[in-house]
């Protein structure tokens, strides 16, 4: 299950993280709540339990609040 909650929370922070910045106004703080909310919903898709979902969410919101800094070109 972890190789999913990495997947959910890179894969939802990079979708999220990328059309948020179409407008050009997504803040850190909103890229980081983005991040959470798709990780923990990616996570409960692929069939996590509640704690795997809480998982998938702090490392949503981890990569979200990273996503600009580590250079993602989507995220600046």
């Amino acid at each position: 299950m972890a190789i999913k909650i990495l997947l959910a929370g890179a894969v939802g922070t990079a979708l999220l993280a990328g059309c948020a910045n179409q407008t050009g106004r997504a803040t850190e703080i909103d890229r980081t709540a983005m991040g959470a909310a798709a990780g923990g919903v990616l996570t409960a898709a692929l069939g996590g339990k509640e704690s795997d979902i809480y998982k998938g969410a702090a490392v949503g919101a981890l990569g979200g609040a990273l996503c600009d800094d580590v250079g993602v070109g989507a995220c600046q």
